[in-house]
């Protein structure tokens, strides 16, 4: 049985969580190209980023972090690397993709095309960040 605060199925493997990252990014990017499903494209730029803190934090402390929060997993990289105080305005601005663009809302989230490119950036410049911090290279 899994711990509080943990799945038993995710992986223990920082690479692992490296590449699912990498991933979604690619994902984020089909999905921008193809300009008909902004809402997904935001969704993967949001996983790209938590993934990617993941990744850096398994990486570091060699234990899974639960959660979705990127402003307090972001918190949680400072602890070990203070410049991830520069994506905290990011983390807080993907954090609103996490649910608002999987699920029916009451209000409508409507997301633009520049809104997707701006949410590629941020997922993309801090995928590449954690990537450099651990050793790691994708071709993106």
């Amino acid at each position: 049985m899994a711990r509080r605060g943990e799945r038993s199925g995710d992986s223990r493997r920082y690479h692992d969580w490296a590449e699912a990252a990498y991933e979604d990014l690619l994902c984020s990017k089909v999905l921008r190209e193809d300009g008909r499903l902004l809402d997904g494209c935001a969704f993967h730029c949001q996983q790209c980023a938590e993934k990617s803190l993941k990744a850096y934090l398994l990486y570091k402390a060699h234990q899974r972090i639960d959660g979705h929060n990127l402003t307090w997993l972001c918190r949680q990289a400072i602890r070990y690397e203070p410049s991830f105080q520069e994506w905290l305005d990011e983390s807080a601005k993907l954090n609103h993709y996490y649910i608002a663009t999987r699920y029916p809302t009451d209000v409508p989230v409507d997301i633009t095309p520049g809104d997707a490119d701006v949410a590629l950036r941020m997922a993309e410049a801090i995928f590449l960040y954690v990537c450099e911090e651990i050793g790691i290279r994708f071709a993106v």
